[in-house]
Order: C-alpha cells, then structure tokens, then sequence
C-alpha cells in the first residue's frame, strides 16, 4: 500500500508535538514509584513490600506467574507473595513491577489502539524473553536484567502510539512502522531520561538494531538485545530484510558450540529453548 504523504505529515507533525512537551509523555504510577522505592531502600521487611505489591493485583498475579516460568526451575511453587519475592529476589521484583507499569501505561482503550498495541506488544515480548533465555544460557549478564533492558529499547515504539490516543484516527501499520523508524530512538531516551533508569538502557535504545554496534572483547547488555532482536524479527518473518548472523558484532563474541547457525540460519541455542521462549513470554502478556 502506497503511503500518502499528506497523512504522514499530519502523523509527525502530532508525534513532533508530543516530543516538544514532555509533560504529555507517561509517567510511571505513583505506586511503582512507591514499590521501587521501598526495593531499592532495602529496609523494608517482607510483609511491607508483599503489602504494598498487593494494592495491585494484577502485578502480585504477574509476580505469582512469573515466579513459575521457565527462567525459575524451582521443585516447589511458591504460594505466597512473600514466597515469590524471596524465590526472584528484590531485583527481579523491580524488574517485573517496570515490565507490568510499561505495558499498563500504553495500553490504550479504543479497539484500534488495542489491535495496534497488542500487535507491538507480542513482538516485544518475543524480543525480550529471546533476551532473558539468551542471557541465562550465555551466562554473562542477569536474565531477568536482559528481559527489562530488551524491553526499555523498545519504549519509544510505544511511545509514538500513545502520541494518538486522543485522536479519532490512529495511522495505518505501515505509517505507525514508519513514523517508529523516524522517531522511537529520540522518544524512548526522552521518556526514559523522565523515568530516571540508569544509562545503561538509555545505551542500549542507541545500540539496538545497529547489528555493527558492540564494544570490548566479553559479552554484553547491547550483545544480547540485538541477538535476540534479529531472532525475534526472523521468527515472526523468515523473509524479513536482514544480515546473515555472522555480520553481527554480536555473534563474534560467542564461542563453540555455543555459536553453532542451524540450517535456518538462526542460532541452534536458541531454537532448541524456542519453547522455553515461548513459556516466558507468555508471563508477560
């Protein structure tokens, strides 16, 4: 389908606004300010941050969720809110209280910005548990650090989306897709410098997607989102435009047999824990 210039101008020039006032952007709710807080003070006894995880249900069953998948191989599941935050650890509880306000802030409520949405959102949980399961396999960097920093790189994406909530029409997938080229990277540093994350996610939105993009000997942050952004890309579209693995800095890094390309193209590491993949996403949706 042709894109029609005159309606992609009236799309950059409602995503320019958003970019010049900041207030408009999302900021994160009151209450994960209140959990992150009372995570990082590390005073807090148990029963606080189980009470204060609690006043929200759907984030306790998102933690209860995620504390039985696939990244967690634990005999007895935990039954308790408690339990759970003792089994994934105040990092991790940190961690997926971002993951679940990300998704609650750009989820819109027209049905056009839902299917929009959804149809992002899948993608990016592809992206980031290929990341997580990556960096439990590889060894070299925290999964569930992996999991939030694949994520944060895409915030930008969800942040040109919610520059139409208050618009009768929302752009086409191809305008949307163009306008994310355009503007995603300038956007999500914006709004991630507003939610005051370290800069290291704010170095990993620059890197990603520049398969040349890498630094050092050892494996790292950015390593490991843009293998896992090229294998999401290439299950979702086999025919989708991009390198052979071997041209990714990425790739270079890792050492037989953890390096071995199947038949497909992709890295046999991750194809043969395509399902534990899958399992992780799954707590995410």
């Amino acid at each position: 389908m042709a894109v029609e210039v005159s309606d992609y101008s009236i799309y950059r020039r409602v995503v320019s606004q958003l970019m010049q006032g900041q207030e408009q952007l999302p900021s994160l709710p009151a209450l994960t300010l209140e959990i992150r807080r009372a995570l990082s003070d590390g005073q807090a006894s148990l029963g606080a941050l189980a009470r204060l995880v609690s006043r929200d249900p759907a984030l306790a069953a998102l933690l209860m969720k995620h504390a039985s998948c696939a990244l967690y191989r634990h005999p007895v599941a935990p039954r308790t809110l408690q339990e759970v935050i003792v089994l994934l650890g105040v990092g991790e509880v940190d961690r997926i209280t971002m993951v679940h306000s990300i998704k609650s802030l750009f989820t819109l409520h027209s049905p056009a910005h839902k299917r929009l949405f959804m149809e992002v959102w899948e993608r990016l949980v592809l992206k980031a548990s290929t990341c997580a399961m990556l960096a439990r396999l590889l060894g070299q960097v925290a999964p569930e650090h992996a999991l939030l920093a694949s994520l944060l790189s895409e915030v930008g994406t969800l942040a040109v989306l919610s520059a139409f909530k208050d618009e009768a029409q929302i752009p086409s997938g191809e305008l949307y897709y163009k306008l994310c080229r355009e503007y995603s990277k300038s956007l999500g540093v914006i709004v991630l410098k507003k939610w005051a994350v370290d800069d290291e996610y704010i170095g990993v939105i620059r890197g990603a997607g520049d398969w040349g993009a890498s630094s050092g000997w050892g494996l790292e942050l950015i390593d490991l989102v843009n293998l896992a952004l090229f294998h999401a890309i290439k299950e979702r579209d086999a025919l989708a435009e991009l390198p052979q693995l071997v041209e990714l800095a990425a790739y270079h890094k890792l050492r037989p047999p953890l390096n071995f390309i199947g038949d497909n193209g992709e890295l046999e590491l991750v194809v043969s824990h395509r399902a534990d993949i899958h399992a992780i996403a799954a707590t995410l949706r």
